[in-house]
C-alpha cells in the first residue's frame, strides 16, 4: 500500500494545503500528483491532433497558475461528450506592491495590495510569510520563473491596542493601516553598517554608473534584505532577481482538529478544497488500468486562477481558454487501434460528417460541467442568517448550490444527474461519527443550499462558463465556515465525499448523459 493510500483523505488534503500557499504552488502540487498518475504535460502552442491519443492522459498550464487535465476514453469519437469539473486555485490575499519599500517610526514596512474580498481584519496579528513567482536571469540571456516560499514569519500586521480604541470588529484604512511590519530600521543598520543616508547615496552612485534601466531595480523598489531572502530561496544572486509576484500568507500550517478529528483548520480552503477534490477525483477515476477501455467520453478538470476577482484574465474562467481547449478536443480523431470496438453503441451517436464541422457543437450539447467552489456550512452562532430548510452541515456531504437568479447555474436536470452519480459513488472509507452510509452500503450524501431572500448571494465560475460554452452545468461545493477569513474550517470527512463524487461523475457520465435528456 502506498503512503498516500494508507492515509485518510483529510490527511492527504492537509499536505496539499501546506504545499500550496499561492496559485502557482497549487498548480505545482497538482502537476506533481498528475505526473505520479501517469499524465503527460502538453502545451497549448503545439499541435494536438497527432500527439493526443484515445486512452491517453494529459495536462497543460497557463501562466503557471491555471491547470487543465484530461483523459481521453479509448472509445472516443469526434463530437462525443466531455465530463468536466471546474474549480479555482486563488484565494483572497495580500500581494506585495511593485514598490513596497516603506518605513515609519523606526519600523521597516512592506506595502501590500488587497486581492479579492478578504476578511482583512483576520489578517492582523498573524505570522506572515512570503511566497509566489520570481522572474530571474538564467543562462544565455534566458529569463525564467522560479517559485519561492519563505516559510518563516517575516512580517506581521499589528492590531491597535484596546487602550487606544482598538476593538473587533474595527474600522481601519486598507491603504494606510494595512502595512505589515517586517523589521526595525536599527536592526537593518546593524546588519549592513549603513545609515539610510548611506544607502541612498550608494544607490544614487550605482544608478549613475549602471547601464540604462527603464525601471528602478528590485533592490531600489523593495527592501534589499527582502530581495536577499527571495534570491536565496530561488537559488540565484540578488542581482539576478528581475521582478516578482509575491503574496503574504499565514505560516501556521493546516491541521486536522476537533474532539474527534472532524475538522480541517486552514487558510485557502476556498477554493483549494475543491481543487484538491477535482485533481484527486480524476486521478481516482483512472486508478483501474481498464478505466478508459470502453469509455467514449473525455474526463476533464479545469482549475482556474482569478476567480476571486471576477475571472476576467487570460487564465481566468471568463477567458477563451476552456472553450478553445474543448474545441480542439472535440475534433480529435477516434482510435484506430485493434482494441477499439466499432460495434460500441456510443459510436452510433457520432455525427456522420467526415469533416467534423459540427463536432464542437455536438460535443458541447452532450457535455456537462460541475462547477466546484466551496459552500457555506451553517454557523451555530449565527443560525438566523440561514434559510431554515437549507442549512448545510459539515461532514454530511457535498452541497448543491441553487439560486433563482442564476448566481449559481444549477437546474433540476443537473440535480437529477448528480444524484445518480452520488448513488453510484464509492462510500467513504472514513466515516464521520454517527454516519450510517457505510453500513447501508450507500454512495455519498448530498445537501441543498439557497440563501435567504434578504441576503446577498455570491457567485462562481459556473454561470459564466455555462453561458460561454452552452453546456449543462451544476454548482456544488463542500461546506465550510468563515469563508474568506485567513483561517477557515471545513469537515475532514467531506474531503473524501467530494473526491468520490467526482470519481463517480467521471466514471458514469457517459452512461448517464443518454438518460437525462432535456431538449
Amino acid at each position: 500500500m502506498s503512503k498516500r493510500a494508507s492515509k485518510s483523505r483529510a490527511e492527504d488534503f492537509v499536505e496539499f494545503l501546506n504545499a500550496s500557499p499561492t496559485p502557482f504552488h497549487a498548480v505545482q502540487s497538482a502537476k506533481s500528483r498528475l505526473d505520479g498518475a501517469g499524465f503527460k504535460q502538453i502545451k497549448e502552442r503545439d499541435p494536438w491532433s497527432s500527439a493526443l491519443q484515445p486512452g491517453g492522459k494529459y495536462y497543460l498550464t497557463r501562466n503557471a497558475s491555471t491547470i487543465v487535465a484530461f483523459a481521453i476514453g479509448s472509445a472516443w469519437k469526434p463530437g462525443n461528450p466531455v465530463g468536466m469539473v471546474g474549480a479555482h486555485t486563488d484565494s483572497p490575499c495580500l500581494r506585495i506592491k511593485p514598490v513596497s519599500k516603506r518605513s515609519g517610526d523606526g519600523f521597516l514596512q512592506i506595502a501590500v495590495e488587497t486581492y479579492g474580498g478578504g476578511m482583512w481584519h483576520t489578517w492582523f496579528d498573524r505570522d506572515l510569510g512570503v511566497a509566489g513567482r520570481v522572474m530571474v536571469k538564467g543562462k544565455d540571456g534566458v529569463m525564467e520563473q522560479k517559485l519561492v516560499r519563505i516559510s518563516r514569519p517575516i512580517c506581521r500586521i499589528p492590531n491597535l491596542a484596546v487602550h487606544f480604541g482598538g476593538s473587533v470588529p474595527f474600522e481601519f484604512n486598507k491603504e494606510a493601516q494595512l502595512f505589515p511590519i517586517a523589521g526595525l530600521v536599527s536592526a537593518e543598520l546593524n546588519r549592513t553598517g549603513k545609515t539610510a543616508e548611506d544607502t541612498k547615496k550608494a544607490e544614487a552612485e550605482a544608478e549613475k554608473s549602471a547601464s540604462f534601466q527603464p525601471l528602478q531595480t528590485p533592490t531600489q523598489r523593495h527592501h534589499p534584505y527582502l530581495i536577499d531572502l527571495i534570491a536565496g530561496e530561488a537559488g540565484v544572486a540578488a542581482d539576478d532577481v528581475l521582478d516578482f509576484e509575491l503574496v503574504l500568507y499565514d505560516t501556521q500550517p493546516a491541521a486536522i482538529g476537533g474532539l474527534n478529528n472532524e475538522f480541517v483548520f486552514s487558510a485557502r480552503l476556498d477554493n483549494l478544497g475543491m481543487t484538491y477534490c477535482a485533481v484527486e477525483g480524476i486521478i481516482q477515476s483512472l486508478s483501474s488500468p481498464s478505466a478508459l477501455k470502453n469509455d467514449s467520453t473525455i474526463r476533464l478538470i479545469a482549475c482556474f486562477d482569478h476567480e476571486e476577482i471576477g475571472s476576467t484574465s487570460a487564465q481566468g474562467a471568463d477567458s477563451s481558454m476552456l472553450p478553445h481547449i474543448v474545441r480542439r478536443l472535440s475534433c480529435l480523431p477516434s482510435s484506430t487501434s485493434p482494441g477499439s470496438s466499432a460495434s460500441d453503441k456510443s459510436y452510433d451517436r457520432v455525427s456522420a460528417s467526415e469533416d467534423n464541422s459540427t463536432a464542437y457543437e455536438e460535443t458541447l450539447a452532450k457535455s456537462f460541467l460541475v462547477s466546484a467552489d466551496m459552500a457555506h456550512s451553517v454557523n451555530p452562532n449565527y443560525s438566523g442568517k440561514y434559510e431554515p430548510s437549507h442549512r448545510p452541515e459539515m461532514n454530511a456531504g457535498t452541497v448543491i448550490k441553487i439560486n433563482a437568479n442564476v448566481r449559481y447555474a444549477t437546474n433540476s436536470p443537473g440535480i437529477v444527474l448528480l444524484q445518480e452519480c452520488a448513488k453510484r459513488a464509492k462510500p467513504a472509507a472514513y466515516q464521520a461519527p454517527g454516519s450510517k452510509s457505510k453500513e447501508e452500503g450507500a454512495g455519498v450524501p448530498l445537501q441543498l443550499f439557497v440563501v435567504k431572500n434578504d441576503s446577498p448571494c455570491g457567485s462562481t465560475i459556473g454561470p459564466m462558463l455555462s453561458a460561454k460554452l452552452g453546456a449543462r452545468t451544476i454548482d456544488v461545493g463542500n461546506p465550510q465556515l468563515a469563508m474568506h477569513s485567513i483561517r477557515e474550517t471545513c469537515g475532514s470527512y467531506d474531503v473524501e465525499h467530494g473526491v468520490n463524487l467526482f470519481d463517480s461523475f467521471f466514471e458514469h457520465y457517459g452512461e448517464l448523459e443518454e438518460k437525462v435528456i432535456v431538449d
